[in-house]
């Protein structure tokens, strides 16, 4: 529920624009809904250029002509949240697009012939989201609406989640967070979604504790695995509280994650490459000088390797 809510795929209004006309083609035509049809046409072509004011002009045109065009009030809609400028807010002109995306949105919600419904109610909680009009007071009933609608959808408890963590509402925030994993306990987007939240808020065992629960579910997958060396790395390099064991009990487990990870893609370039500096980080810790020359020659060996991959896959790419 953040600014990945703000424009349309041109595919999309391709979508919108042939339900809108399918239904259209059902009914009687009238000069007004004629008329509709081509300015909510002509919006479309505005849109997919990004050209907001002609888009956001044709789609009026096309509400004087029918009220009723859901789609055209979900695009209208979505015009004038692009002409928001965040940077510029306080300027009533800038602060005009932004009241009027909200009413849009509201009638696209309330309309919703050609299913917007959904769509128009994230992007109604996104424009009162932290970067726009940071008025979670306004989302949150918006939200809760939501998961009305679809109480077993994960996503709309994320940013339920999320608009609570954006308030300062911690306990919420993870309580929502741990509705969705009780609906969907099988799925490891709960859990990556569980350990971004845990990180944010500096609780680096229960970050851990939810990524080894994500890659669990899905063990064939090697990112899961190198996703959590890549924590227990940034945690053996940033933070100086950590004792010698600490650190290279930390190395040790991220080298078992990247051992996992190799095992299912032995040419993954990024494990090896985190597996090559964890194993430094192992050397760094070690007191014995015979064993630290093994480990650093032992990630040499594979920052090597890594490099030849990666040089390789340019000359590939660039014969192609």
């Amino acid at each position: 529920m953040t600014t990945r809510f703000r424009m349309m795929s041109v595919t999309a209004v391709a979508v919108v624009a042939g339900a809108a006309l399918g239904s259209a083609a059902c009914g009687k035509y009238s000069y007004a809904s004629l008329r509709a049809t081509k300015a909510f046409k002509d919006g479309n072509a505005k849109y997919a250029a990004q050209d907001w004011k002609d888009a956001a002009a044709k789609y009026e045109e096309t509400l004087a002509a029918d009220p009723n065009y859901a789609a055209a009030h979900f695009y209208l809609a979505n015009s004038y949240d692009n002409l928001f400028k965040p940077a510029r807010k306080g300027e009533p002109e800038n602060d005009a697009y932004m009241q009027k995306a909200i009413a849009e949105y509201k009638k696209a919600a309330e309309l919703d012939p050609s299913g917007n419904k959904k769509l128009a109610m994230q992007f109604l909680v996104a424009a009162y989201g932290p970067d726009k009009l940071n008025d979670p007071a306004q989302a949150e009933p918006v939200v809760k609406r939501m998961i009305d609608m679809e109480p077993n959808e994960p996503t709309n408890y994320y940013g339920l989640s999320k608009m609570y963590e954006d308030a300062g509402r911690y306990d919420e925030a993870e309580q929502a967070l741990l509705k969705a994993k009780e609906i969907k306990p099988n799925d490891p987007v709960v859990y990556t979604t569980l350990s971004g939240y845990y990180n944010r808020q500096g609780d680096f065992d229960k970050t851990i504790d939810n990524l080894e629960k994500a890659a669990d579910l899905d063990p064939k997958n090697p990112q899961g695995f190198h996703l959590i060396a890549t924590f227990f790395e940034e945690k053996v390099r940033k933070d100086f509280r950590l004792t010698p064991a600490q650190k290279t009990d930390y190395a040790l487990k991220g080298i078992a994650a990247e051992d996992k990870a190799l095992a299912l893609n032995p040419n993954y370039v990024d494990a090896m490459i985190v597996k090559n500096i964890l194993l430094r980080h192992e050397a760094n810790a070690e007191k014995d000088p015979a064993k630290q020359k093994a480990l650093i020659s032992q990630a040499d060996e594979i920052r090597t390797k890594a490099i030849a991959l990666q040089k390789g896959a340019k000359a590939a790419g660039a014969t192609k």
